[in-house]
């Protein structure tokens, strides 16, 4: 759904039974949600195949990649992908490259030495191929001496290219070379608005944001729903996202004193639930997209929780 605010999104769960991949997409298309975006995350499903699936599956839906790892593969294979992807569904692609978890590279051996260096010449060579230029870059990390795609693979619509970042330096990164950036949850206003010093676009940027999110006539019942999910929050690859919250040194606080993950999302008090999450009523819930909007955000993506994936996602469709 896109409103004259902003466009409503939904991620697809990455432990999404396979068998309800499909069903998910085109019931996502049916309640009128603007975009779907998929996950690649390691260990689970490859990003571009899913995206391709639903693709094939659905006939309108916006189809976001969130997000591929620069460290992890190669420019000139993925622009061939993501152009097969653009030319057979045009306009409804869209592209987010980031650093990867930190972790998972390092597990793969191929976090680099300079990740924003890496960043910056990967969507550069990346667009750059997209767009069916000539390309010759000897970069620090990104090599590619005189590819063009042929112009039969050349998608008439060339799709958005948007880094998946959340530190202030990768945010710079963003607003010099892609074409919008892709927060990760949790979002909050305050968040968007510190992001936007950050990337300072002298162009369009385009500003997507997921959130953990669950709507219940019970707005307790919601808070319950998104409280697992907000149990990372407390780790440090978070900082970006809680340093512009007003409760911050609290949260803070209250993760040190908390033996596990669990313990530290049982503790949150409501009122920080409701600030790091798209949760409660129809109303409530819009009511926050609407904050996240008026903040700079041009697509919130909500995020379901629970194991039923469908079920949820039933659920979140009333905020349409």
């Amino acid at each position: 759904m896109t409103t004259q605010d902003g466009t409503i999104g939904v991620l697809m769960p990455r432990d999404i039974p396979a068998g309800d991949i499909v069903a998910f997409a085109q019931r996502a298309e049916t309640h009128g949600f603007g975009e779907l975006w998929v996950v690649e995350d390691l260990g689970y499903r490859g990003g571009l195949a899913q995206a391709a699936t639903v693709l094939g599956a659905t006939t309108r839906i916006r189809v976001g990649v969130g997000l591929l790892p620069a460290a992890a593969r190669n420019v000139a294979f993925a622009a061939m992908e993501i152009a097969t992807l653009a030319q057979l569904h045009p306009g409804r692609i869209d592209i987010s490259v980031g650093h990867g978890m930190p972790s998972w590279m390092r597990d793969l051996g191929v976090w680099p030495a300079s990740p924003l260096t890496l960043l910056s010449e990967y969507i550069t060579v990346l667009k750059r191929l997209l767009s069916g230029e000539l390309v010759h870059h000897d970069g620090r990390y990104v090599r590619v001496d005189g590819l063009r795609l042929d112009a039969s693979a050349l998608p008439a619509q060339v799709p958005a290219v948007l880094a998946g970042v959340r530190g202030p330096r990768s945010l710079a990164v963003s607003g010099e070379v892609a074409d919008g950036t892709l927060l990760a949850e949790p979002v909050t206003p305050a968040y968007v608005r510190q992001a936007l010093t950050h990337i300072a676009p002298d162009r369009p940027h385009r500003m997507v944001a997921y959130n953990v999110a669950s709507v219940d006539e019970d707005p307790a019942a919601a808070y319950e729903a998104v409280r697992p999910a907000l149990a990372v929050v407390g780790e440090p690859d978070w900082r970006p996202h809680i340093t512009p919250l007003p409760f911050h040194d609290d949260l803070v606080s209250l993760r040190s004193r908390c033996d596990s993950p669990r313990e530290f999302a049982r503790s949150l008090p409501e009122e920080w639930v409701r600030q790091l999450a798209v949760a409660g009523t129809p109303h409530q819930a819009r009511s926050r997209l609407t904050d996240l909007f008026a903040a700079g955000v041009g697509s919130a993506v909500l995020t379901p929780v629970g194991t039923d994936c469908l079920a949820s996602l039933d659920s979140l469709a009333a905020v349409l």
